[in-house]
């Protein structure tokens, strides 16, 4: 646990703003440039957004926070979509709290909400483990990957 009660996570820390108040705890979202409730799941979400940008070199532009989708007819919203420079969609991360174990059920959730964004890569993770892949829609193939590709990568053609 760090000084927010928050676990540590398997992720770069490049300083997730926090503040007290009145509503409790709250970390800034510098995508959706709003400070929102600490919850250990948005702990992660904000670990995972600025690992994309610091680290993967996404435009903070280019990347949609609980992005609205509609799933047989529900509203839903996917935790992460990284969107290419044209704006179409190129990597979904669904992200749960640390003390969630990645499963099936995660996998499966996240390969619905592909079906509305059809990317390349997928990620799922609980800020300790992170799971990774390539898909190949025409193929219906999946390549487990160490990371995502940096946002150039994340854009490339995929090889025929």
């Amino acid at each position: 646990m760090n000084g927010t009660g928050m676990q540590v996570l398997d992720l770069p820390d490049h300083g997730v703003k926090l503040k007290h108040g009145h509503r409790g705890v709250q970390v800034f979202d510098p995508v959706r440039q709003r400070w929102v409730a600490l919850t250990p799941e948005e702990w992660v979400r904000q670990h995972v957004v600025n690992y994309l940008i610091h680290d993967l070199g996404c435009p903070r532009s280019l990347i949609g926070v609980e992005a609205a989708l509609e799933f047989n007819g529900m509203a839903r919203r996917a935790d992460i979509v990284v969107y290419g420079n044209a704006g179409r969609p190129v990597a979904l991360v669904e992200c749960k709290a640390p003390g969630v174990a990645i499963g099936q059920r995660t996998f499966e959730q996240a390969a619905r909400y592909n079906q509305v964004f059809q990317v390349r890569y997928l990620m799922v993770t609980n800020g300790s483990k992170h799971y990774c892949c390539a898909l190949d829609l025409q193929r219906g193939t999946v390549e487990f990957l160490p990371r995502l590709p940096d946002h150039t990568g994340m854009q490339a053609t995929p090889p025929a």
